[in-house]
C-alpha cells in the first residue's frame, strides 16, 4: 500500500505541531482558520498519515539532537533528588553559597539561577533551585505513577448500554 502524501497544509501542521505539541495552535500557525482550528487540529491528529509524519519527524529530531528519554529522566532526577544543602549552607550567621567549582555536575544541575546585586548599602546573592515538585511530577508521569481520573483499568468485560428516546424505540 502506497504511503499517503501530506497536503501542504498538513505538512505545515506537522512542522508546527512539533513546536509545542498543541494541535490548535499548530493548526492556526499552519494557516487553518482560527475559528475551526481546535476541531481541525484534533481531526488532523486522527489521520494515520499525519500521525506517521509526526512520529517520523519526532524520531528525526531525536536523532538530530541526540537526546534520549533516559537522558531527560536522568536530568529530572538530578533536580528531583538534589539536596539544597549540597550547594549552600544557612544558619544564624546567614547564607553561604558553595563555589561553583566545588559542585559536582549532579549538584550544579539543580541550580536554575544565580544572581548578585550590589548597591551602595551592600549587596545580595540570589540562588534559585529548579522546582523539585515539578521534576518529581514529570518523573512520576513518565513512570505511569499518576493515572488520570478519566482512565480506567477494566478486567473481564464491560457492558455499556446507551439508549435514546423511550423503551419502544421512539424518539
Amino acid at each position: 500500500m502506497a504511503k499517503k502524501k501530506l497536503t501542504a497544509k498538513q505538512a505545515a501542521f506537522v512542522e508546527e505541531y512539533l513546536i509545542d505539541l498543541n494541535a490548535t495552535a499548530a493548526a492556526i500557525r499552519a494557516g487553518y482558520a482560527s475559528k475551526s482550528a481546535r476541531k481541525v487540529g484534533s481531526n488532523l491528529l486522527t489521520l494515520p498519515h499525519v500521525q506517521a509524519a509526526i512520529q517520523e519527524a519526532m524520531a528525526d529530531r531525536r536523532e538530530r539532537v541526540e537526546v534520549t528519554q533516559d537522558q531527560v529522566v536522568a536530568e529530572l532526577a538530578r533536580i528531583a533528588f538534589g539536596n539544597p544543602r549540597d550547594v549552600m549552607e544557612w544558619g544564624p550567621g546567614g547564607v553561604r553559597l558553595r563555589p561553583s567549582s566545588e559542585l559536582t555536575p549532579d549538584q550544579a544541575a539543580m541550580v536554575a539561577e544565580v544572581s548578585e546585586t550590589t548597591s551602595q548599602n551592600g549587596g545580595s546573592l540570589k540562588l534559585k533551585i529548579h522546582d523539585k515538585v515539578r521534576a518529581l511530577e514529570l518523573i512520576g508521569k513518565h513512570l505511569g505513577m499518576f493515572v488520570e481520573r478519566s482512565k480506567m483499568d477494566v478486567e473481564g468485560g464491560l457492558e455499556v448500554r446507551v439508549s435514546y428516546g423511550d423503551e419502544k424505540g421512539n424518539d
